[in-house]
């Protein structure tokens, strides 16, 4: 489920494996193996993907179908 989310949220924006891979410092080849689920992500990536899709890791990884992310943490 996440690698078709993950390409609907890039497509939907209308961009190109190469500059998602370029936001996440790394190949697009290991991006695009994302997108195939041919290759697990580490959690790392997952938390950075939804940031920079401003959702949360619960939708990315189908818990949920809300696409907002979750309100930030406050700090105390």
């Amino acid at each position: 489920m996440i690698d078709t989310r993950i390409r609907s949220l890039r497509e939907n924006r209308d961009w190109t494996q190469q500059r998602v891979a370029d936001m996440l410092f790394i190949n697009k080849r290991t991006y695009s193996a994302y997108e195939n689920g041919v290759n697990a992500m580490s959690p790392e990536i997952l938390v950075r993907l939804a940031q920079i899709y401003g959702t949360s890791v619960d939708y990315l990884l189908g818990l949920t179908d809300r696409k907002e992310s979750y309100p930030a943490k406050r700090q105390v």
